[in-house]
Parts: structure tokens; C-alpha cells; sequence
């Protein structure tokens, strides 16, 4: 049933229903770039068993004893070098195109915003719908490729928090949309403007994604196959076009963690490597990313220069990520309206 105007008696209690919600979803990030904000936001993220699939009776063990007594300061580092006036760059683009959407969808529905890890929370913002009138949630995961890691582990919160609550919103999630023809479209469109615009020209795009344990893959998470179809069409798409005859595409793996196996090849060693056999312009793309973040802005844009650099490169860019483009936002209403159908 689409939206209509709730009609009571005179004499009824005032009562908000029969409203629509969206609530866009990302990963998450510290409250701040220090290092007690960023000690509480690992503890939650390294905490989650879809995050970190070894028995908690270990893992927690590890995680208390040595992680959060290490990693917090070296990670403050690099959320400080990304950090705005706003705020981090992750909560303040996805809140954007939040707003964004709601705008490009008008009155009909109501769009929140929420992180998986911090704030605000996804228990917080389904609860805020609900006290708006909202009896119908999309729920959002701003993630193109599904991985348990990621998706799976929002609808685990977002079913945890309807399982308190008696009267429950009816939910719908938007699905993996790797290998959307709306997504590809925005990809094309906004990597080759980006491109275009850049003082030199590429021999190389690296198309860099988020890296996962190489067991997920054997496990049976669809992950690596979703980001090999995205960069497959994608560099199908680039390809077919006339400004870029002899860019060459490359696909790897950042944000490594621990002593695990990883999905490969890996992004850093890959920058390594290029420089070494002669590649002196390279520009690399994170198309797995829906909006910047640290891994983006300090682990590619800094870090993956000094590599490439160091290693003999020459010339280096990072593209950003489709965050609130107009290609991006054609795409995000796009794919929403979609999911929406009958509700809207």
C-alpha cells in the first residue's frame, strides 16, 4: 500500500502512522581523532563475530590484551590527517547524501542516516522513524558488494533492534548493487570526468578495494566475486570509450590486518611493483567505497603516494569516490526508487 493521509476520529488519540523511511547506512567511525575515541569505536567494530570470525574466548583476549592497547594511537594518526572541520569525512559525506536523497525524493518519505559502528546508531535512527510516523523502513547499506562483514552484519543490528521493539516497522533492504547497470552507469561517468580533468595521463588505473581474509572467500562469501564483476564491467565500459585507449586496469586489496591471509594481490605491494617495472603515471580508483574515508583519503591518497613515489612513480592520483557527485546521487535515487516500489 502506498502512503496515504491517516484518517481518525475526532475523539482519536493523536497518533503518527503510515510513513515511509529510508535509512542509508555506512560503516562507521570515531566520535573523534584521538586515540580513546578511536579505542571505543575498534572495541565495538573488532568486537562484531562477522567482523572477526575467530572464537570470542580467543579473539576477545587478543583484542584487550594487545589491539587496544596498540593499534588506537596509530589509528588516531591517520583519522587525523583526514579529519575536517565537520568532522570525519565518512559521517559527514554519508549525512550529505542522506540529505541529498531526501531532497531528490521530496515529502514522500523520510531519510535518515546511520552509522554501523558509532554513532548515530542504527537502533537510535529505526527508533526515530518509528516515533516520525515511519511503519515501512528501507534500510540502505551503502556497500555495492555484499559481504558478511559488512551488509550482513546491518541487517543482523537492525533485526537485533526490531526484536525489541513490540510494534514492529515492516523492513525492506536494498540489495548488492555491483553489478547494477545504474551503478556501473555513475561509475563510468564520474571515473572518466575524473580522469579527464587530471594533469597527466594514466598508463594505469588501479581499481583498489577493501581487503578480506582469503577463508571468507572459501567460506562461500560472495565478496571477491562482486568486486571482480564491478572492475570486469567497469573496465568494459572505460575501455569502449575514445579518451582512454591505452589505460591498462588493474584490480587489488587494501587494509590488510593480521597475520590471516588476504584476498589478493594486495594494493600496497601492487604500487611497489608497478613503479618497479616502469610505470611511471598511475591513478587509482576506489569503486567499492561509496563514500571517503579514511582508507581512501589516508591509506591511498598518503600512504599510496610515498609507495608509488618512493618505488620510482612519477605522477599519482586518487580519484574520490562517487560520495555526493551527481552521477552518484542520480544512481543512489535511482536504485532506492526501485526498492520503494509499491510503497511509493
Amino acid at each position: 500500500m502506498t502512503w496515504q493521509m491517516q484518517s481518525t476520529p475526532s475523539d482519536h488519540a493523536p497518533v503518527k502512522s503510515g510513513r515511509i523511511g529510508v535509512l542509508v547506512v555506512n560503516l562507521g567511525t570515531p566520535e573523534a581523532p584521538d586515540p580513546a575515541s578511536v579505542k571505543r569505536y575498534l572495541k565495538e567494530f573488532l568486537s562484531d563475530p562477522r567482523v572477526i570470525e575467530i572464537p570470542a574466548i580467543v579473539w576477545q583476549v587478543i583484542l584487550r590484551g594487545i589491539i587496544l592497547n596498540t593499534r588506537p594511537k596509530k589509528s588516531a594518526q591517520a583519522y587525523s590527517k583526514v579529519w575536517t572541520d565537520d568532522g570525519s569525512p565518512l559521517l559527514v559525506i554519508t549525512r550529505d547524501q542522506a540529505s541529498g536523497l531526501q531532497q531528490r525524493l521530496g515529502d514522500a518519505v523520510i531519510v535518515r542516516h546511520a552509522m554501523r559502528y558509532g554513532q548515530p546508531s542504527i537502533p537510535s535512527q529505526i527508533e526515530a522513524l518509528q516515533a516520525e510516523g515511519c511503519d515501512r523502513i528501507l534500510l540502505a547499506p551503502l556497500y555495492p558488494q555484499y559481504c558478511a562483514a559488512t551488509t550482513a552484519t546491518v541487517v543482523d543490528k537492525a533485526a537485533e533492534t526490531l526484536g525489541a521493539m513490540r510494534w514492529q516497522p515492516a523492513l525492506r533492504t536494498l540489495p548488492a548493487y555491483h553489478d547494477d547497470p545504474a551503478y556501473i552507469d555513475a561509475l563510468e561517468a564520474d571515473i572518466a570526468r575524473q580522469l579527464s580533468e587530471l594533469e597527466f595521463e594514466p598508463e594505469v588505473l588501479l581499481l583498489s578495494f577493501h581487503g578480506m581474509p582469503q577463508r571468507t572467500l572459501e567460506l562461500g562469501d560472495p565478496y571477491h566475486c562482486h568486486c571482480r564483476k564491478t572492475a570486469r564491467l567497469l573496465g568494459e565500459r572505460l575501455a569502449a570509450r575514445d579518451e582512454f585507449p591505452s589505460l591498462r586496469i588493474e584490480i587489488t586489496f587494501q587494509s590488510r590486518f593480521g597475520r590471516a591471509q588476504w584476498l589478493e594481490p594486495a594494493t600496497d605491494h601492487t604500487l611497489v611493483a608497478e613503479a618497479g617495472k616502469g610505470t611511471r603515471r598511475l591513478a587509482v580508483a576506489a569503486p567499492g567505497f561509496s563514500a571517503d574515508c579514511v582508507e581512501t583519503l589516508e591509506e591511498l591518497a598518503i600512504e599510496g603516494r610515498k609507495e608509488f613515489l618512493g618505488a620510482g612513480g612519477e605522477h599519482y592520483a586518487v580519484l574520490s569516490c562517487l560520495n555526493t557527485s551527481d552521477a552518484g546521487m542520480q544512481m543512489l535515487e535511482a536504485i532506492v526508487r526501485r526498492e520503494l516500489a509499491g510503497w511509493i
